[in-house]
Parts: C-alpha cells; structure tokens; sequence
C-alpha cells in the first residue's frame, strides 16, 4: 500500500522508502510528516488536551502535565536489548565464556530479535496516526551531528522531540542517501483496544522492548511511551547507538552534562561531567555559584558528544536541544536555574497537581498556598497523611534549552567547545573522598571504569543498592565495555601530543556516621571545580595518595561556609579500599574477563599495590 499522508512529498526518496515500509507493516489509519512549525505545534497540544493526554496548566505560560499508567514510569533496562550477529561484539569473554546475561550489554541475536518484533509490530498502529518525526542531534549540519527519523503512533512522543531535539524540514535536507539512523516506536496498543487505556496513556508493559540494531543503524521500541524508551533521540540514539557511531568513527558519546565555568579573573573553561541518573548533573551543570566572581553557563545536562578537533584539542557538543529533568527535589535551594527555566513551554510527567493551576512535588521547598489542594501524580487526592509521593519519583519536567537564562552563547556551536576537564562520581555514603585528580589519562580511565553509585528511580530498581556503573554508562553501554574501555585509552594516541583533559572524581554525598551529609552540595561545588580549575592552571595544591590527588590542606576555598569536618571528607580507609579494589577487581572478571585492556589492568594493579602499602 502507498501511503499519501501530509507533507509526505518533503521526505528524501531513502526516507520516504522506509516511511512507507512501516506504515505496511504497523498499518496505521493515516500517516503525518512533522515539520516543527508553530502551527503544527498548536495543533498537536490541542489534540492532546482534547483526546485527555496533557492538561493546561493555567498558572504559568504553556505549561502542560500528562500523566502515565503507573507501570509506565521510567526507563526499563531489564527489557533494553542490543542486537548483533556476533555475540562478542556486545558482552565481553570471561573465563566461563560468554557471559550472559551481565550486568553491561544486554544482547540478543539479530535472529531473536527479529522474531520478537515479528511477533509485536505488525498491525500495531491501527486506528492511529503513525507521526514522521525528522529530527537532528546535535546543530543542523555540523560535523557532530547525527540525523534520525522516528516513526510513532505517540503524539505525546512528538511533542517532546519538538523540545528535545531539532525538528524542521532543514533536517531533511541535510540527509544523503540512507544516511540516517530508523526509529520505529509504537506503544504497542492499537485501537479498538482490548485492554482499558489507564490515564488515557496507551501501552503495553508485558511486551516492552527497547531494541538496538547498530549494524543497521535501527531503534525499535515497542510498548512504552515513557521518555528514555520512547523519545528515540535521546538515550538510545545518542548514547547507545551514538556510542558505536562514535567508536566507528574516533569519537566519543557519553553520558555527561557540558558546563562552562569563568573564573574571577575572566579566564573560561569548559568541563564535562558525567555522573548517575539523579546525581546531580543537571544541578551541576545550572549551578549558581556561591563563591564571588564566578560565572556558570550551560552547554548541556545530560549528554555530551566529543570529538577531537584537528590540533587534537577535546571539544563537545550537546547533541539535544532540551532538558528532561527530574522533577522532585529541584526548589529554588537546590537549583534556582532550573526553577527559571521550567516554568513555560515545558511539558510536565507525573508530577503532583495543584488546585489553583500548579505543579508540585516533594523536595520543592514551597507551601502550595492555604486553601490549595493537591492530586497525586495517578489522579488521586493527596495529603502528606497518605503516606505515598505527590509526585513520581522519576516524574519529569521537558524544556527549552534555549530559555534557560544561562545558556551558553556557545550552546548550539557547530565547532563545540573546548574541553579542559573530565569529572565523574557517584552516590557512595562513605569511603570516597570529596575529591580526588587521576595521574594520567589511563587512570583516568580506571578511575571512570570503577564509578559505583546509589541506584535510582530513573531506572526499575528498588531500594538503595551500590551498584557498579562504570562511566556512569552501565545502562546505555551498547558494545562490548572492554572495548568501549580501549576506545577511551585510544583518544589520547588520536590527539597527536596534544594534551588531553584533566580526569578528577568527586563525590558530593558522603556521610557521617549518623547519617548526615559531610559536604552541603549545590552551589559549594563551585568550591571543589575551583580547586580543578587550579589544578589546571598548574598550582601546586595536591599531594598524592594511593587512589589519586588529594587537595593539599586548606587549597579549598571554604571563605563563609562555616565549619566543614575536612578530615572526614578526604579520610582514606585502607580496609574499606581494600574492599573496593577486590570487589571492583571481581566485577572486572565477571563482566570483562579477557577483554580487560592491558592498561587499565595495571591502573587497578597500582592502586591495589599502593592501598596494601598504606599504614594500619
């Protein structure tokens, strides 16, 4: 069957080809080509708010809440797959060999896989509009970018590409042949349905699959309409299958925020930090500092693709155009940016409703007014007496990037922007200091490779477990991680000399034995990237350890910020380092074995040695 659905005639012949295969395949009622005009825009909100998906939020300026089926509500790693023909070119070879299923790399069999959507797409879409979204990561038309088309029967999946990445027919003119990544998304409920669509949000959770075809340059995501599952560009094209391309082509796509920091005297870097899904990156990365002199601009929250430049130099773009941020704790305390930024144009999940036109969620440090009432996040009335959260706690918040007051000018530079440092970290309560400097590039490597953190209610896991994530990449690594770890080592034999970016870890959440946190957080990191920047600057203000740099006593600022335990901070535990290094060097044979480059075996090597060398 030929489809001639609306703006049909704009796609490049290549396009058109596939657009028109998948909509034989999920048979949808009709099929329209988005072209990103304010126009079309409207149209789509106002069917939305008609059909029950979204709600007006009269209280601020195009604000709008949608809320989910509650077995929809974040990331399902557990039904995440990468496809290949070869097994070892996903997971690593261990002395059991392959070792499936692992905790990196979820693989199947392009044969499997076939199967699988075999037995889910087709008739899918029936009864809906299946939307062709041409969209761009990164600027339109520059050496970092990578073009993808996604085909959807989600019109609350277009409304968010429309903020998240660049949507318009420039896009389109911009593809060559098939030069371009296919994605097929549907949320797997066609219509008539035989099943009730609860908050009318369509899916179908016991079929949930999130599959990636890097060989071919596919995404097929079936079943949920959730951000990180169904918004295509994001995670599974700019980080899993972005992470191949980038491999594949001597570049790097990583789960990391962009910042740019100027100092007191008018000096200006660039840093890239990559921590765990609700770690603080987004706070990070719109901090406002509390050290005078000091100017923070964002560049990007969440990821960052890099590339180095023909003098070897490191530099970064951020391949989205809006921030998909959780919504609970952020208040004006925690990141006064944010709470600028989001209050327009922004399309909010799961959050808590207020009575007068609002949102609200837990962490948000305001009272919702007398006489104001809440409904929680599924539709129900809410007080704090009900014992559950108002909000999700992976509910979301999609915006602009480009309304965010500071936004750097440089945020949208086809050239990216010159990076001077590599920081990573995580969630550990104790033993891990509050900062710490790598002594080379490889164990700056090794240093990324052993990130743990707290787990998350961005992904489906409960409770507070430590969990290994290395590069704080565990749930988008899409090829084998030994590999992926050679990659890294490899980029500083493909800059030619040219230095590359300082690696430092930090750790913003480690305890007292009571339980309190030792470090206030937010705007005081600027005190720790202060340090870093002086450290890059080549001032003497670090002494060695086993683990890496510490910071010479009193080299942090900590002017105004009262009493501060610093012993505590920095303290190293031979015997809880011991522990970490034997662990780390299990996971490392569990889920690596052979694949171990030599290098980062003698990074880990080193500080085991130097740990073992510590007095009692």
């Amino acid at each position: 069957m030929e489809y001639a659905g609306k703006n049909m005639e704009l796609l490049p012949p290549k396009v058109k080809e596939w657009v028109v295969a998948m909509a034989n395949w999920c048979k949808p009622d009709s099929v329209r080509v988005i072209i990103g005009t304010e126009e079309e825009k409207n149209e789509i909100y106002t069917m939305l708010e008609k059909d029950g998906v979204i709600k007006r939020l009269p209280k601020y300026e195009n604000c709008w809440l949608a809320r989910t089926n509650p077995q929809d509500v974040a990331r399902v790693e557990a039904k995440t797959v990468i496809a290949s023909e070869q097994e070892h070119d996903t997971v690593t070879i261990t002395k059991l060999g392959y070792h499936v299923p692992g905790a990196l790399g979820p693989w199947m069999s392009t044969q499997e896989l076939d199967k699988a959507l075999a037995e889910r797409f087709p008739g899918c879409m029936r009864g809906r509009v299946m939307y062709v979204v041409p969209f761009s990561m990164g600027p339109v038309g520059s050496v970092f970018s990578k073009i993808g088309i996604e085909v959807t029967d989600s019109a609350y999946v277009v409304i968010n590409m429309l903020i998240m990445a660049r949507v318009n027919t420039e896009v389109l003119k911009t593809i060559h042949g098939d030069e371009f990544v296919r994605c097929l998304h549907s949320v797997g409920q066609p219509l008539p349905s035989d099943r009730p669509i609860i908050s009318n949000w369509p899916c179908n959770p016991e079929k949930t699959i999130i599959a990636h075809i890097p060989a071919q340059k596919k995404i097929a995501s079936f079943g949920s309409g959730y951000g990180g599952n169904s918004l295509l560009g994001k995670k599974c094209l700019a980080l899993r299958i972005g992470a191949i391309l980038a491999r594949n082509e001597g570049w790097l796509a990583e789960h990391m925020l962009i910042m740019g920091i100027t100092n007191p005297k008018g000096v200006k870097r660039y840093v890239c930090a990559a921590f765990p899904s609700q770690c603080g990156k987004t706070n990070m990365a719109m901090m406002t500092s509390t050290l005078p002199g000091y100017k923070i601009e964002v560049v990007g929250d969440d990821i960052a693709w890099l590339r180095l430049d023909d003098k070897g130099q490191l530099r970064a773009v951020n391949p989205e155009s809006g921030f998909f941020g959780v919504a609970p704790g952020t208040s004006k305390k925690t990141n006064p940016i944010a709470m600028q930024t989001i209050f327009k144009n922004t399309i909010f999940t799961n959050v808590a409703e207020t009575s007068d036109g609002g949102v609200w969620w837990e962490g948000i440090d305001k009272k919702y007014g007398e006489g104001v009432t809440i409904t929680d996040w599924k539709g129900s009335p809410w007080t704090p007496e009900k014992g559950t959260p108002a909000a999700h706690p992976n509910s979301r918040f999609t915006s602009p990037a480009e309304q965010c007051p500071i936004i750097d000018p440089a945020w949208e530079s086809p050239e990216g922007v010159p990076i001077s440092a590599i920081v990573f970290g995580g969630r550990r309560p104790e033993g891990v200091p509050l900062v710490y400097e790598s002594y080379s590039w490889a164990h700056g490597v090794f240093i990324g490779a052993s990130v743990k953190s707290e787990t998350t209610a961005a992904a489906e896991f409960k409770g507070n477990k430590v969990m290994h994530d290395p590069m704080a990449m565990r749930p988008f690594l899409s090829y084998n991680f030994g590999h992926y770890l050679a990659h890294w080592l490899e980029m500083e034999d493909f800059a030619k000399g040219h230095p590359m970016p300082r690696v430092f870890h930090v750790n913003w959440f480690r305890k007292s034995p009571e339980g309190k946190f030792l470090w206030p957080g937010f705007g005081e990191n600027i005190r720790v990237l202060d340090w870093m920047l002086r450290r890059i600057d080549g001032e003497d203000i670090a002494i060695p350890s086993p683990i890496g740099l510490l910071p010479k006593h009193d080299s942090i600022n900590l002017d105004g910020l009262g009493k501060i335990d610093l012993d505590a901070l920095f303290d190293i535990k031979r015997d809880f380092w011991m522990k970490e290094i034997d662990e780390l060097e299990t996971f490392f044979k569990q889920e690596v074995g052979a694949d171990l480059p030599p290098a980062v075996q003698k990074e880990m090597d080193d500080v085991d040695r130097r740990i073992k060398e510590m007095k009692q």
